[in-house]
């Protein structure tokens, strides 16, 4: 909690905030703690013990006092909210959660978008579903016969990511700011905290950016990448939850009509069926009925 806050006030000036300003030399980059209570209508002592993460009796309406006073989005606020449950609820110990799939109705709604490329992920960015063109799409992280890559692993641990992204850098930020989101969500989970550890432990920019407590939702937007078979396309993305497999998204590839990338998605669609024999059969790992 307290880095999270501290991040959050940093960002924000005194003008921004709407608070005057007067003279003499200030001592941190943003918004002081009292500053932060003015705006948040509480004491000093009172926000400097939440920002230490003592929430013991803060009240809702405080909490989302502080989002209107740091100006927080949506995914900020959840993640504000998650802490302040965290820290005054019963700790929980780590635990292993059971490993998302989608179901054999999901694989093979997946399989009949042919004409879209669709990859089914978890949070962890593990894929447990795919069809052909997806797959095509993303051909790192699919190696024929062999199991599907965690894209956050790919994204900073695999130099085939910076060649792959032409804005790497916009893409593992976004990374790493949604699972951050997740980490505040269910700090309980062995997986996430392993794959975390990991990342900061082989990662400098994994490691920077966590520090920087951004939390961010991306279930849709822009991306531009490098294909090693069509070259640039820049692609629109929709990413949908998968209300049987909780922890799935359902992500989905588009570009503008009538554009190179249009032009780059048609040939990717050829040479996808061209190479149909020697492709994965069929990428899914449907739940057991």
């Amino acid at each position: 909690m307290q880095q999270f806050l501290t991040a959050l006030r940093a960002r924000i000036t005194p003008e921004k905030a709407g608070l005057t300003v007067f003279g003499g030399e200030r001592r941190v980059p943003g918004l002081r703690r009292e500053e932060v209570a003015q705006l948040a209508g509480v004491s000093t002592a009172y926000y400097t013990r939440m920002e230490r993460g003592d929430l013991s009796g803060v009240s809702e309406s405080v909490l989302h006092a502080l989002v209107r006073a740091l100006d927080l989005n949506e995914a900020e606020t959840a993640h504000l909210l998650d802490l302040a449950r965290a820290a005054t609820g019963p700790r929980r110990a780590p635990r292993t959660k059971p490993e998302p799939r989608v179901s054999p109705r999901v694989a093979q709604l997946i399989d009949t978008m042919g004409d879209v490329p669709v990859i089914a992920m978890t949070r962890l960015g593990d894929p447990v579903g795919s069809n052909a063109l997806g797959r095509a799409l993303f051909p790192d992280l699919f190696p024929a016969g062999k199991a599907p890559l965690n894209s956050a692993r790919y994204l900073f641990l695999d130099e085939r990511s910076k060649a792959f992204y032409p804005d790497w850098e916009t893409s593992a930020r976004e990374a790493v700011s949604a699972m951050r989101l997740f980490a505040g969500h269910d700090p309980g989970d062995r997986a996430l905290m392993a794959l975390v550890g990991e990342l900061a432990t082989r990662s400098t920019e994994f490691r920077t950016w966590w520090g920087g407590h951004t939390v961010r939702t991306h279930t849709s937007g822009t991306k531009k990448i490098h294909h090693p078979v069509v070259g640039e396309m820049a692609l629109m993305f929709e990413t949908l939850i998968v209300a049987s497999a909780p922890g799935v998204t359902l992500a989905s590839y588009l570009t503008e009509p009538a554009t190179a990338s249009a032009d780059a998605m048609n040939l990717l669609r050829i040479w996808t069926a061209d190479q149909a024999p020697s492709d994965h059969p069929a990428h899914a790992r449907p739940a057991p009925h």
